[in-house]
């Protein structure tokens, strides 16, 4: 069976064009004109749609401010991530890794791919069947969205001050990509930690990615 055909078997869904799920899965190291870059963008917007009216629906009492947190909470690359290795979208990513048989696959394009399929999703079939797909997947993280939400920053700020004082100190590292589409790189540390970095499409993004990440890792010890 086909990489295509094993992956649309996998996400129960069959493509009237596979070229659009084909572009969806190749990273520009393979293919810098057919990549799956402009797909991930169209997907993080249908994903942000369709979470936004839910939480509408799910907290219709619910502040502005709250329901902006658990938007962000559901939709950030940490969860992109989480879907997209429950799909094992691994298995299906073209890179150009991908010709010596060398598949190393970063986590971001994992999670780059998860809405790239989105956006495909949406192109071949609309907007209800990306619906559908997408409630599916985040079904139990919408779930976890009923308990109380306090974002990764701010449980970070309470940690640090609690133990140690102080703030938690960030560092913006880099702004790449095109305007339309930033890439910010941002490092976060505590007083007795190493700086622990992450990315995302806006600096506020990057920062909670990157307080997420350090929390882990607190809370492995």
């Amino acid at each position: 069976m086909s990489t295509l055909k094993r992956l649309q078997k996998k996400i129960n869904i069959d493509f009237t064009n596979e070229k659009i799920l084909l572009q969806a899965i190749t990273h520009k190291s393979f293919d810098s004109n057919n990549n799956y870059e402009n797909l991930e963008f169209l997907g993080d917007r249908v994903l942000g749609l369709v979470v936004s009216k839910k939480l509408y629906e799910l907290y219709p009492n619910e502040k502005v401010g709250s329901l902006d947190k658990k938007l962000a909470s559901l939709v950030n690359k940490n969860k992109c991530l989480e879907v997209g290795n429950s799909l094992n979208l691994k298995e299906f990513v073209i890179t150009g890794n991908s010709r010596t048989r060398k598949n190393i696959i970063e986590n971001k394009i994992i999670s780059d791919c998860c809405e790239s399929i989105i956006g495909a999703i949406y192109i071949d079939k609309g907007f209800e069947v990306s619906k559908s797909y997408i409630l599916k997947l985040w079904k139990n993280l919408l779930n976890d969205a009923e308990t109380t939400f306090v974002d990764a920053k701010t449980q970070l700020q309470e940690y640090s001050l609690k133990n140690f004082k102080i703030l938690p100190i960030y560092k913006l590292v880099s702004n790449t990509g095109p305007r339309h589409k930033p890439n910010f790189k941002v490092g976060v540390k505590l007083k007795n930690s190493k700086y622990i970095y992450s990315i995302g499409s806006s600096k506020k993004n990057a920062e909670q990615s990157a307080a997420f990440e350090l929390l882990k890792k607190i809370k492995q010890k």
